[in-house]
């Protein structure tokens, strides 16, 4: 019998009904002969209020520290609840289910609390119950670390746990269940004729999560693509026998043999532009001023620099998250005589788009098709940064679906599947 490990996010555990379902979900992969470990989140917008709790006993300034140990402990308690209704339900159902919390399992993590790495799950107790006939049930988002604290893994962390769990016990996919059936060439929202992907490769997805796509969390799919879990995307909207051939499998690429140059178009909004002017040309600068930013953990995307005409002095942008650009404007301008620049800019009303594809280590004139595109369209390209798979461009906020849509059509996005 082969293992399977199925996940539920937050939408897909709102209410009993929806649990009801998922509970048959499960209980259709167990009488198909699975051995079925399941990894579930908190009811949609309780990980919310309970935050909102830990700020409301906070101190004077109203917010708890996310680093604070028992932070970990209110916010877990979410996924605690789901698991423990889903492994009743299926009891009732008839089922041999049981739910293990982090701390049962065990889930070892790092004690970073708020944001804590899957150390280890020793699959001693899993295997024990999985082999007995037992369908598992643990919460995602929370492990516990060696010296038996609880913590909590980050938002978006539950997708993170299926696939370690997935790991550990060698399963044969770690199954997805979400609010969409599948990874589409870009968000339906906007393109109308955006076409679900039967299969993705672990790099291209992991570069769209990157990029804004919201399907899966960005470290689930790296620790997919190193441990080699194939996963599968799909709806939880659905009955057991609706979902046949649906969804879409991340996998290595070797195993997709319909390559396609450019797989997707993704956006992020979430997106804020510094400028420095007048920065000194010389050895240590740009260590000087990333490393400022990397202490107060602000994380940095698009970089360029280019030098002014007497070559002792230069420009440099990069690009950081909204919430964080408010603090680097204030990190930089505090720093502003050691580092030795003229003048500061910030601009968030940018957005990031970007073109995702394994065909472009293959082929030419792809970027050339995506200048051309905006331009066709009178869209300005602020900043570009490349990889081998991926091309972003920094546009104003304004032209996001204008541009997400002229690029799924110049690439013909819209034919996938056809």
């Amino acid at each position: 019998m082969t293992r399977l490990v199925m996940k539920f996010g937050g939408t897909s555990m709102a209410d009993l009904e929806r649990i009801r379902r998922a509970a048959r979900l499960v209980a259709a992969e167990y009488d198909a002969g699975h051995k079925v470990a399941v990894v579930v989140s908190a009811m949609a917008g309780k990980t919310n209020e309970l935050v909102a709790w830990t700020d409301g006993a906070g101190k004077a300034t109203g917010k708890a520290t996310p680093g604070d140990d028992e932070y970990d402990v209110i916010v877990a308690s979410g996924e605690q609840v789901t698991a423990g209704l889903l492994a009743m339900t299926l009891r009732n159902m008839g089922y041999d289910a049981v739910s293990m919390m982090g701390w049962q399992v065990p889930i070892i993590t790092s004690d970073v609390h708020g944001k804590a790495r899957i150390l280890d799950i020793p699959p001693a107790k899993l295997d024990t119950a999985l082999d007995a006939g037992q369908i598992v049930v643990v919460p995602g988002f929370q492990g516990v670390t060696e010296s038996g604290r609880i913590t909590t893994l980050g938002r978006g962390g539950s997708d993170t746990s299926a696939v370690a769990v997935a790991a550990a016990i060698k399963a044969v996919r770690c199954d997805i269940y979400t609010d969409v059936d599948g990874v589409y060439t870009t968000d339906p929202r906007i393109e109308s004729k955006a076409r679900r992907l039967k299969k993705i490769s672990f790099e291209e997805m992991l570069e769209m999560a990157s990029l804004g796509a919201k399907v899966l969390q960005t470290r689930s799919v790296e620790l997919a693509m190193a441990q080699r879990v194939p996963v599968r995307v799909l709806s939880s909207f659905v009955e057991p026998g609706e979902n046949i051939d649906q969804g879409t499998i991340v996998c290595d690429e070797e195993e997709i043999v319909e390559k396609h140059i450019v797989s997707g178009v993704a956006f992020s909004r979430d997106e804020a532009k510094i400028t420095l002017l007048g920065l000194p040309n010389k050895i240590g600068i740009s260590a000087l001023v990333f490393g400022k930013l990397a202490a107060a953990n602000i994380n940095v995307d698009m970089i360029v620099q280019s030098e002014k005409r007497s070559g002792e002095y230069a420009n440099q942008i990069f690009t950081v998250g909204r919430r964080d650009a408010k603090t680097a404007v204030d990190i930089m301008t505090s720093s502003k005589d050691e580092i030795g620049f003229d003048e500061i800019r910030l601009d968030d009303t940018v957005s990031k788009i970007s073109i995702v594809g394994v065909g472009m280590r293959s082929h030419t004139g792809v970027a050339e098709t995506m200048f051309r595109a905006l331009s066709e369209k009178g869209i300005n390209i602020q900043v570009i940064s490349t990889s081998e798979i991926k091309v972003s461009v920094l546009i104003d906020e304004a032209y996001t679906e204008l541009a997400v849509r002229a690029l799924h059509a110049a690439y013909g996005l819209d034919k996938i599947g056809v």
